[in-house]
């Protein structure tokens, strides 16, 4: 999806398997004036941000068959000015620390409304007055997450993370296909 070029030159890539919700966000942040391109796959979100060199990328951590993070440092090889947001439905403190590392400006939580995406891009500092948990977190919370973490260790290798976990690659494959649990 491209629009002509915008008055202040905001150009977003929006990478998401999800090729409904990645259009829809393409057409909410076109009604605002920014062009937007749209990649379903790593192959030519790479393309597109050759060939078009927009300012901001939406990621998704979790692609069809790798993780969005890989993709972070590929997008900053090519433009190391890119302000880059992690959107996920599979939130972990690890990945979020990764992201950051690897250079992503802020990381999201789906569901996000467009105005959340927008204000992480402009973020420029921590907010000190954020809200504590009221609670540790669950025990499956820290069960999601450990597996999070043993899997970016293993560089999302399921065999490989269902051999340090000491689980069937199986059982661990259903467990990566829910949900994060809540806090």
């Amino acid at each position: 999806m491209n629009n002509p070029p915008d008055t202040d030159g905001e150009r977003y890539l929006i990478v998401d398997d999800d090729e409904i919700f990645a259009d829809t966000l393409a057409r909410s942040l076109q009604r605002r004036g920014p062009t937007c391109y749209v990649a379903n796959d790593e192959v030519r979100a790479l393309e597109l941000c050759r060939l078009h060199r927009p300012s901001r990328a939406i990621l998704d951590l979790k692609l069809l068959n790798y993780s969005g993070l890989h993709l972070i440092e590929q997008l900053k090889a090519i433009d190391n000015t890119i302000a880059i947001v992690i959107l996920t439905g599979y939130s972990s403190i690890p990945t979020a620390v990764e992201a950051i590392k690897l250079g992503a400006k802020n990381y999201l939580c789906k569901p996000a409304g467009l105005g959340d995406i927008l204000s992480a891009f402009d973020a420029n500092a921590g907010n000190a007055d954020s809200p504590l948990a009221e609670q540790p977190p669950s025990v499956n919370r820290l069960e999601w997450e450990h597996i999070q973490r043993i899997l970016q260790e293993n560089d999302g290798n399921i065999s490989a993370t269902a051999r340090a976990l000491g689980m069937h690659r199986r059982t661990l494959q259903r467990k990566l296909q829910k949900r994060p649990m809540q806090q």
